[in-house]
């Protein structure tokens, strides 16, 4: 596989699952799979050194909400909002989710979903990769224009180890089948450092606003400072 450039190769979760028993099943091991990577650890650690006791939060292609309860957990106070495009996971995620939590869960189009007042925050995870260049350098000007406090990407880095020894943790674990096959086509579409330059110079947002760091293990982020 050559990981110089993004893969366009669709995955098969969002088109492949028969039902929704079997989706769930799905989101439920993609969410066993962000705790193993340490996936939402950026998110957190950014969200703690913008975020104060009471602010808005929508989390954009939220899945099983596994990320919202996170931040549930550690800032109890915060209105906290997730939107997805498929409505089996936001029915997956409402049931996942504790009523008592008290987080809202939207089926929507996040760049056509109109709030009646702009959110503190916007964060995403596994959502970028998703995405064509040009629709990455959208949502970057669409987290301008529509977070008032911040924003906070996080995403896969394009690597060959990730790449070759994802597939083994997830034969280990006994992940589902699209979860194992998705997972590596989902780093070879992952990013590298150039490329968010790249995008976020096309987005017209400079290096005073925002960053770029790479996590252990193998998550680049992009967020605003």
């Amino acid at each position: 596989m050559n990981l110089s450039r993004r893969s366009d190769t669709p995955e098969r979760m969002d088109t492949d699952c028969v039902d929704f028993d079997d989706y769930s099943r799905c989101l439920r091991d993609l969410s066993r799979v962000n705790v193993a990577t340490l996936t939402h650890r950026p998110m957190l650690s950014w969200l703690a050194k913008h975020a104060t006791a009471d602010f808005s939060l929508l989390d954009i292609a939220c899945g099983h909400g596994d990320g919202l309860r996170r931040i549930r957990r550690r800032f109890p106070g915060a209105r906290l909002t997730g939107i997805d495009l498929n409505p089996w996971a936001t029915r997956a995620a409402k049931a996942a989710t504790d009523p008592a939590a008290n987080i809202e869960f939207i089926n929507d189009d996040a760049f056509a979903y109109k709030p009646g007042q702009k959110f503190d925050f916007i964060v995403s995870s596994q959502f970028t990769h998703h995405l064509t260049d040009e629709q990455v350098v959208t949502f970057l000007r669409w987290q301008q224009d529509n977070a008032a406090k911040g924003w906070f990407i996080s995403d896969i880095h394009r690597h060959a180890i990730a790449y070759y020894g994802f597939p083994v943790l997830a034969r280990i674990a006994f992940w589902h089948r699209f979860v194992r096959e998705d997972g590596q086509i989902s780093i070879a579409r992952g990013f590298r450092r150039a490329e968010w330059e790249t995008f976020l110079r096309q987005a017209g947002i400079s290096e005073e606003r925002a960053f770029i760091a790479w996590y252990i293990p193998f998550r680049l982020c992009v967020g605003t400072r």
